[in-house]
């Protein structure tokens, strides 16, 4: 099979996929969140990382592996939401003297989305690994551990994720660029 018989084969594996169970997903969605407009968005999302997935599931497997992406990126939507909500009770706690301008806040909201995106391009396990290390706490060994890994890959996951949010604060510029 050539390679545009494959390219064909997996869009119609998509087509029949997303016309087969978008509605689901969204409805799914709208339960854990309790909204349509996040449900609606996160759907579409879901799809997009199917499309830029290396592999295609079998489609009786098709929900379960949307329900994987969709909870992941549900994950990631409230600990975006708690990193915000975190900031902006950073700013309210400082006096009005030292608060930030509107303009620094703004780039701080950019950057922060910066490496939001930034994390999201990076594989499940290294945005996850990351994740766990600096918004949850948890040491080395027991993220190793909780993901199955050894503590060396968890280290290597570090560094991926550490290099992608420091190129994504340097296009953001939020630190110069290295000479």
């Amino acid at each position: 099979m050539n390679g545009q018989s494959l390219n064909t084969q997996r869009s119609d594996s998509l087509d029949r996929m997303y016309s087969g169970h978008h509605n689901w997903l969204v409805q799914w969605l709208q339960r854990k969140l309790g909204n349509t407009v996040d449900a609606a968005d996160l759907a579409q999302d879901t799809y997009v990382r199917v499309a830029s997935g290396a592999s295609m599931p079998r489609p009786e497997e098709a929900r379960p592996y949307l329900v994987r992406i969709a909870r992941n990126l549900v994950i990631d939507l409230y600990r975006r939401r708690k990193l915000e909500a975190a900031y902006v009770d950073a700013l309210s706690s400082l006096p009005e003297t030292a608060a930030p301008s509107h303009e620094e806040t703004l780039i701080a909201l950019q950057t922060l989305g910066a490496i939001d995106r930034a994390l999201d391009s990076l594989p499940a396990k290294v945005r996850e690994t990351f994740l766990m290390s600096q918004f949850d706490g948890q040491t080395y060994s027991a993220i190793a551990e909780s993901l199955g890994i050894a503590v060396a890959t968890v280290r290597k996951h570090m560094l991926t994720a550490t290099r992608a949010c420091f190129v994504a604060m340097q296009e953001a510029g939020a630190v110069p660029a290295a000479r």
